[in-house]
């Protein structure tokens, strides 16, 4: 596959000249969130009209590359299921990306069961996309020949699809549905984010509400290694030992590191170059006295189920809601969210527009659907 690799800031001229004059250009890309402890954007791939594109943000600062084009609404921007990569591209680059045509999104309102880009490239195109790279570490450098050419598939094919799809929405009637969608896809990842309690570490580990407290509390102490390991090797921490092979040294309760490298599971190297250091800290907890302990958390509070007047009401909204979905093609939750449901019931609008108020009720959502829900709200 042909593509122009940019590896530094002196090689990405022809990229700025050909994106000077775009009014359109697919984008996708890929992180090293599966392989690394720290989450980053590593790739950039772009295809114009005239070339595909391979960014190396790892190697320069890409962001004044695509800044101008990637903010301004006029210049669409051709993604495929761009939740996440709008994130990193608002997080990594400071960028907020405006003009996006997603085509998961045209897919979805066009009711097509295949959404994934390889489902719609087979379908249309007759072109098989490998797996192979779907898990690679995009942080590697340098990278494979193999993996360069499986990026720059990810966008090689996404104008032409886009072509398709527009015009299909087009006889549909559904050009603005795809745009509202894409809109709210744009203001998600830049929307402000809801500050949180810390989740205690052990609440992510399988098996651990099984255990007793001090089992729980000396988990919690493992954890907060490998964490530490993960951290300065920047390696994902399933990768650098697995939960079941804490427990199991949790519940051996060794005391020499050799005890680890006979455990299932438990990396040899790491037993013996950290294994002392885990060792030290669980034991530490042996000594612990009973008031010291932090057993496993309580489930935590929040809103829990909803009244059953509520979810009675709910379920009334359900059948016009799966019945426009039905007529128009759509899958349900496409249409309108189960949770969506709750809150329309929990708050009962009595108008179009206090219905076009609630979160996740979009204006094409409340005209398809509106007169109808309310209805159910007002019988």
């Amino acid at each position: 596959m042909t593509y122009i690799h940019i590896q530094s800031e002196s090689d990405s001229q022809r990229l700025a000249d050909d994106l000077s004059g775009v009014t359109q250009f697919a984008l996708d890309c890929e992180a090293a969130g599966f392989h690394r402890y720290s989450d980053r954007l590593c790739l950039l791939q772009v295809t114009t009209r005239r070339a595909t594109y391979i960014v190396d943000p790892l190697a320069f600062d890409a962001s004044d590359l695509f800044r101008t084009v990637l903010e301004d609404p006029e210049i669409e921007v051709v993604m495929h299921g761009a939740d996440y990569d709008l994130r990193l591209l608002d997080r990594d680059l400071g960028i907020t990306l405006r003009g996006l045509f997603d085509t998961q999104i045209a897919a979805s309102m066009l009711g097509l069961e295949g959404l994934g880009l390889a489902a719609q490239l087979a379908e249309r195109f007759d072109v098989k996309l490998t797996k192979k790279y779907q898990r690679a570490d995009w942080a590697e450098r340098p990278l494979t020949e193999g993996m360069l050419d499986y990026a720059a598939s990810d966008t090689r094919y996404l104008l032409e699809l886009r072509s398709q799809m527009a015009a299909e929405l087009e006889v549909a009637g559904r050009t603005a549905w795809a745009q509202e969608e894409c809109r709210a896809l744009e203001a998600a990842a830049v929307a402000p984010k809801e500050v949180s309690e810390p989740v205690d570490p052990v609440a992510r580990v399988k098996g651990a509400r099984d255990l007793d407290p001090r089992q729980v509390h000396a988990i919690r102490v493992a954890v907060e290694w490998r964490d530490e390991i993960a951290k300065r090797r920047d390696r994902a921490t399933f990768r650098v030992v697995g939960d079941g092979p804490l427990i199991d040294a949790v519940a051996l309760a060794p005391r020499r590191a050799e005890e680890l490298v006979d455990l299932k599971g438990f990396p040899g190297g790491l037993a013996r170059n950290e294994g002392k250091e885990l060792i030290r800290r669980l034991h530490a907890v042996t000594e612990l006295s009973d008031e010291e302990i932090v057993p496993y958390p309580r489930r935590r509070g929040g809103p829990g189920r909803a009244p059953p007047e509520i979810e009675e009401l709910a379920d009334k909204i359900k059948v016009v809601r799966n019945r426009r979905a039905d007529e128009l093609g759509l899958a349900r939750g496409s249409l309108l969210s189960n949770a969506v449901l709750l809150e329309i019931a929990r708050v009962r609008p009595s108008s179009i527009e206090e219905l076009k108020a609630i979160d996740g009720v979009r204006n094409w959502k409340a005209d398809v659907a509106g007169e109808e829900i309310l209805a159910v709200l007002t019988s």
